[in-house]
């Protein structure tokens, strides 16, 4: 039905907008937008903007350029005023006018640092430097003065210092002329700093003049410097008139060149004819009103103050074309930006449109796509994984998008990929039933044999006098059973669980000695167990089998001169764990950490198990009850497997279980020089058997410790547990004690002891039934008897302490042995690692 519906949808015409290919979309979603923003943005919004902020700066220069210019004024009359004071002598009652003109300008200044500090940081460049110079000069200003009021300094010398920091602050009129681009502006701007410098001009003849009427006369420097700036006021009086309308100049000659000028002129022209002829400076005034050099002064005041009219003036002009031109650039970029706004708007309307045909199946694609890849392929896998025989439900629904663009080709496509995903996981959940069936095929029939096999050995052992094919026998049987635990290994890999079951709680102790019968060199192995605790009877099968895999990877990695030492101990929080230490090769951190993630996380079965087949074994069973296997390195050499058993598979020690049937375990015991083990010269079977005959279970000729508990290791009691199919009942088992009877204690035929049966142990046994007859030396006078010091003593009983016997040095062969296991042990690791690579 959604293969139907698909093709109906992909039916529908052409010419639709969710119909187009991808690449006009995106053209039709680029081009337009891209061509209004560069268009009309980039050009004219972007202009707009910055031309009017370059006005703004321009008037806030303007601004600071005013009020410069009030500043220049007032500092020039400081500097006029302050030379007079000190060529006079610096009378008394000058300083107080000298102190007000000082307090002018320290406000002016005032006025000025405050504004530049809030330009610098929005000018660059030249500009910049020119306001920290300027700024840095006013702070020259209070050494200055100190030096003027207090100081010998001369009046020349005064002079000049105050023209350094007028010059300093003339140089921002130029400023205002760089990076305008308004001819108007730029004119005024020109002719604000031809006024300024001409203004300057003027009032440095004051001064110059005013101290040399003081004096009475003007050395050549001095007529130097004042013909000099008689030329330069010539010149910028020019350069204004050439920059000026004519109403600007008509202005500039009712202010500047009027009547109250003329007394300035007259007065300075007076004083070149007579600085240049060398007469005398004083009595200029022919009238005779006394003091030629305030009258000087005075008449330079009138044409300065002039001068600071027309420049008032013409500041105030720059300023307002400034503010006039910011405001109006503002308002252009106001409506073309407002045109563009209203231009993008439609464009966003119409590349909605085209943007949301684009993006909605992308979108929807896209979720889909990452959910069937994330969560519903991924489960339906492992649902796959987990089923017995991998028959599930194929069917793949597809993607709701089914327009024919490139979006629609791609969702098509993804559907495909989709169906054959899950086609392959089902043939790999098939194959992994069918293999696991095989597994468990193989598995059950060699278990079938392996029993078979098992109760034919029995059948021989019972039968059995030889005490050389008894340990033939039972190295049959002991292979026997590890056959068994390697065909229990394929149910594991199968994920099938053990046909062996117990239902009752086993001691821990027991089931160590269980997992030692399942392992090859159990003499190796040094058992160092508390039972303080019993498995759960659930777990007791696997916990066996999960401790004889570590134990047998153990042993078979570390020299054959050293023990595998197991031992247990209780954790805080509940919990028992369980160690097997080795001193073999060790392994590499990677390798420790890779094997460490595959016991906690058992992979499927892949190539890769098959080279760790134990470790995968290891990492199943546990993971079946919950129980932590984690592998770390000893430092001096070797590996410890860690066996965290949760508390809730641990109980208490059971107690004995009754008879008749009493269930035992049968663990090979490790050969010592007081007990020689099988096929050793001196070995005598009989002290390997129980004294008990409810001790006693079917294997009675192998070499094993007899502990009441559930059979585990033994493949007799495995076998009744599981297959009740093939052993003899308890009838068998009095034959069999009778049988014992009679072969460890032979009888002669009158129910004697048979003399000619002797054993090692014969003259220990008589020594001590001598005891039940002491030697008497007679008896007291009331009749009891006299004991004889070391009369009946039982030989070796007295004996006294061996001494020490130092241990021999370690032998060459020794040393080879343990270097081959080393060099084995190296080689087989190299092997699989090359075979993963």
């Amino acid at each position: 039905m959604s293969t139907q519906l698909g093709e109906r949808q992909a039916d529908e015409a052409n010419w639709r907008l969710r119909n187009w290919r991808v690449r006009a979309r995106l053209v039709a979603l680029i081009a337009i937008p891209t061509a209004a923003a560069v268009l009309l943005g980039g050009f004219q919004v972007f202009a707009s903007i910055g031309a009017a902020g370059d006005y703004t700066r321009t008037n806030r220069l303007a601004q600071l350029s005013q009020q410069v210019g009030a500043l220049t004024h007032l500092v020039a009359g400081e500097r006029a005023r302050t030379s007079w004071f000190i060529a006079r002598g610096r009378p008394v009652t000058g300083l107080a006018a000298v102190r007000n003109q000082m307090d002018q300008v320290d406000e002016s200044t005032n006025e000025v640092r405050a504004s530049a500090e809030q330009l610098v940081g929005d000018v660059t460049g030249r500009t910049a430097d020119q306001i920290e110079n300027m700024l840095s000069r006013l702070k020259d200003l209070a050494g200055l003065r100190e030096q003027a009021l207090e100081a010998e300094l001369l009046p020349g010398a005064c002079v000049e210092l105050y023209t350094t920091v007028i010059n300093e602050l003339l140089s921002v009129h130029n400023e205002l002329i760089k990076g305008s681009q308004d001819d108007e502006l730029f004119r005024q701007t020109r002719m604000l700093d031809s006024l300024a410098q001409a203004k300057e001009s003027v009032s440095l003849q004051q001064a110059l003049v005013t101290t040399g009427l003081v004096e009475g006369s003007l050395d050549q420097e001095q007529l130097k410097r004042f013909l000099g700036e008689l030329s330069r006021e010539r010149n910028e009086r020019k350069s204004f008139g050439d920059e000026a309308t004519a109403e600007e100049r008509r202005f500039f000659d009712e202010t500047v060149n009027g009547r109250p000028a003329d007394r300035m002129l007259f007065l300075r022209e007076l004083v070149l004819i007579r600085a240049t002829a060398g007469l005398p400076l004083r009595g200029l005034d022919q009238a005779g009103r006394g003091d030629d050099a305030k009258e000087w002064y005075d008449a330079g005041n009138v044409v300065v103050d002039s001068f600071r009219k027309v420049e008032q003036r013409q500041a105030a002009g720059i300023l307002t074309r400034s503010e006039a031109l910011s405001a109006a650039e503002r308002q252009r970029a106001l409506v073309i930006a407002c045109a563009v706004l209203a231009l993008l708007v439609a464009v966003l309307l119409i590349t909605t449109g085209v943007a949301r045909s684009l993006v909605r199946p992308l979108r929807r694609l896209r979720g889909e796509a990452l959910e069937i890849a994330g969560r519903r392929l991924p489960e339906f896998v492992q649902h796959l994984r987990e089923s017995r025989d991998g028959a599930l439900n194929a069917e793949v629904p597809p993607i709701g998008i089914f327009s024919k663009d490139e979006v629609g080709e791609v969702a098509r496509a993804f559907d495909e990929v989709h169906r054959e995903a899950v086609r392959l996981a089902g043939d790999e959940a098939r194959l992994r039933s069918n293999v696991n069936a095989m597994f468990v095929n193989l598995s059950r029939r060699s278990q079938t044999l392996v029993e078979r096999q098992l109760t034919l050995i029995e059948r021989l052992e019972r039968g059995e006098r030889d005490d050389t094919r008894l340990g033939d026998l039972f190295l049959l049987d002991h292979l026997a059973t590890r056959m068994r635990r390697n065909s229990e290994n394929l149910l594991v890999l199968a994920g099938q669980e053990a046909a062996r079951k117990w239902s009752e709680a086993v001691e821990l102790m027991d089931v160590v000695r269980a997992s030692l019968g399942e392992v090859e060199s159990y003499d190796r192995v040094s058992v160092q167990v508390q039972s303080a605790a019993a498995i759960a009877g659930q777990a007791v099968s696997d916990v066996v089998h999960l401790l004889a895999e570590l134990v047998e990877n153990a042993v078979s990695f570390s020299p054959r001169d050293t023990k595998v030492i197991i031992s247990s101990s209780h954790i805080d929080g509940g919990g028992l764990m369980v160690s097997v230490t080795d001193h073999g090769i060790g392994m590499s951190p990677e390798e420790l950490a890779q094997a460490n993630w595959r016991l906690a996380n058992p992979p499927v079965v892949d190539v890769s198990v098959s080279r760790r087949m134990g470790l995968f074994v290891v990492g199943r069973l546990a993971l079946r009850h919950s129980i932590r296997v984690q592998l770390r390195p000893q430092d001096t050499g070797g590996l410890t497997a860690m066996v965290l058993i949760p508390e809730m598979l641990l109980t208490s020690v059971p107690g004995p279980v009754a008879p008749p049937e009493p269930p035992f375990i049968q663990v090979p015991m490790q050969a010592t020089p007081a007990m020689p083990g099988l096929g050793h010269p001196s070995y005598d079977p009989a002290f390997d058997q129980p004294l008990d005959s409810a001790s006693w279970f079917s294997s009675q000729h192998t070499h094993s410790v007899e502990v009441p508990m559930p059979d585990l290791a033994s493949p007799r009691s495995r076998a009744e547990n599981e297959f009740p199919s093939s052993y003899p009942s308890v009838e068998s088992f009095e034959s069999f004690e009778s049988s014992w009877f009679t072969k460890a204690t032979p009888m002669s035929t009158s129910g004697q002891r048979d003399p000619a049966w002797t054993s090692p142990a014969d003259s220990g046994w008589q020594a001590a039934g001598a005891i039940g007859e002491p030697a008497q030396s007679g008896t007291t006078t009331s009749g009891l008897p006299k004991r004889t010091p070391k009369a009946n003593l039982v030989p070796g009983s007295a004996a006294p302490p061996p001494t020490a016997v130092q241990a021999p040095p370690v032998s060459p062969d020794r040393l080879r042995s343990r270097l081959a296991s080393y060099q084995q042990g190296v080689r087989k690791g190299r092997e699989e690692l090359e075979e993963e690579s």
